[in-house]
């Protein structure tokens, strides 16, 4: 028999044969096939995605109060300058990512945001080539940017079709977060269709818990096969970093909106000419809507258009577009505002418990969402549209953080009132706000309500 002694030593024996093995683990499994790995994927798609540079220059401000000789003498400060003279421009410089889309035309897609007001942008390739950018066109209400550089040995990533992506499908993020450089993180679709969220106009995102941080805004979201899904765009965040729940625009929709920039520099969404509106509890059982059937009311349908001459009517439920269900009012009016003016639709409509299948053609529109830039400061953030269903303005959206969402106005309100002046539509908002540049005061329609709102 071992003494204590021997059964000691064997044991530490086998402990550092153990540690050793850990220390040097084969490439391959015991069968011999090798571990499960991203790189090669990475390898191809990682050249496309590259960093933003933006500059833009910002005038000098000047404060009054340090022109004040006895402020300035009490607190021992320097003179100010000559409010009358021209102040020196400060530049500015932020940074974003992009992705490489068309190597060989050298066109590069982005976020909006990350390219707005900037006077000059620059691109980063992997390989350390810094090249200078031109902006082809933007689509705000999507927000994406298209831009072009001019260079050779370029690299692209594939579209994928991102109508066929699911919840729980592997996904891949690549940007540049905090301007640190390339960064790869991985997750899961963790949900889709997602809208009101009050980021943009149209809203369709994809969901994902793949780690995006500030500065992976307009980089690549690829499927495992290296194949672009999304474009990575925004983030829940509370305490400003990550929490797992990122979003990112589908690439159909960001390669609808490219296309059309491309072929007529601008996007020129249509519509069908309907009036719509999301289906509650209530509305289900008004509808007698089966076990999970799920679409969007029709609430009125105008004339003149094609959703009128297609035969739809006021109470059909949209179930699907193009074969796709639509259980959001969001979910219809991105699906809708991708398509070219001509393009025709597939409806599935839901009539007095019957389906209809209904091709609509998607008509002309005059753009009539408007955002802050043509509003005051006070409503800074807001996106707003003339009411679809009568008289008044509807809130499309309001970007967090924004002036306008410390308002207490809310997407779905209907203003329909202003600074004791009738609202009808835009033009007659904004002429009532000019009676007043300190305060606001809105009469609003709120779920079957109505109240007034003071915005100081």
């Amino acid at each position: 028999m071992k003494t204590k002694l021997q059964q000691g030593i064997a044991c530490l024996l086998l402990a550092i044969a153990f540690s050793s093995a850990q220390a040097v683990l084969p490439a391959t499994t015991g069968d011999g096939k090798p571990f499960p790995t991203l790189a090669p994927m990475l390898k191809q798609v990682n050249p496309a995605v590259v960093n933003i540079s933006t500059y833009s220059k910002r005038e000098t401000q000047y404060n009054p109060l340090l022109n004040d000789p006895f402020f300035r003498r009490f607190f021992d400060l320097p003179e100010q300058p000559d409010p009358g003279r021209q102040l020196p421009e400060k530049r500015q410089q932020s940074a974003g990512s992009g992705v490489i889309v068309d190597a060989r035309a050298g066109i590069v897609m982005t976020n909006y945001h990350v390219i707005r007001d900037a006077d000059e942008v620059q691109v980063s390739l992997i390989d350390g080539r810094n090249l200078k950018a031109t902006v082809k066109g933007t689509d705000p209400q999507l927000d994406i940017a298209i831009l072009e550089v001019d260079a050779e040995d370029l690299t692209q990533v594939e579209f994928a079709d991102s109508s066929q992506l699911e919840v729980g499908d592997f996904v891949v993020a690549i940007g540049n977060p905090f301007g640190l450089g390339q960064t790869v993180t991985t997750g899961i679709v963790s949900a889709l269709g997602r809208s009101g969220l009050g980021i943009e106009g149209y809203e369709n995102f994809i969901q994902t818990d793949a780690s995006i941080n500030p500065g992976n805004s307009g980089g690549a979201l690829v499927n495992l096969a290296g194949e672009l899904v999304g474009i990575n765009t925004a983030i829940i965040s509370p305490a400003g970093g990550n929490v797992g729940i990122g979003f990112a625009i589908p690439a159909n929709m960001a390669k609808a909106s490219m296309e059309q920039i491309i072929e007529y520099g601008e996007v020129r969404r249509g519509q069908i000419g309907v009036g719509i509106q999301d289906i509650t509890p209530d509305l289900r059982d008004a509808f007698n809507l089966g076990k999970g059937q799920f679409g969007v009311l029709v609430t009125s349908v105008f004339d003149g258009t094609p959703a009128k001459d297609a035969g739809l009517e006021t109470g059909d439920i949209i179930l699907e577009v193009d074969g796709q269900a639509t259980s959001s009012s969001a979910q219809l009016r991105s699906r809708i505002g991708i398509k070219k003016v001509g393009d025709s639709v597939r409806l599935k409509i839901l009539r007095d418990g019957k389906l209809i299948d209904k091709n609509v053609r998607v008509g002309a529109t005059q753009e009539r969402v408007t955002t802050a830039e043509n509003l005051p400061e006070l409503l800074q953030g807001i996106r707003i549209d003339n009411n679809p269903d009568g008289e008044g303005v509807l809130v499309v959206a309001i970007a967090p953080n924004s002036a306008a969402a410390y308002s207490g106005l809310r997407p779905g309100d209907v203003i329909i009132g202003a600074n004791k002046r009738r609202v009808r539509d835009i033009d007659s908002f904004r002429a009532a706000l000019e009676l007043s540049k300190t305060s606001i005061l809105l009469r609003v329609e709120r779920n079957g309500g109505s109240l007034f709102i003071v915005i100081r």
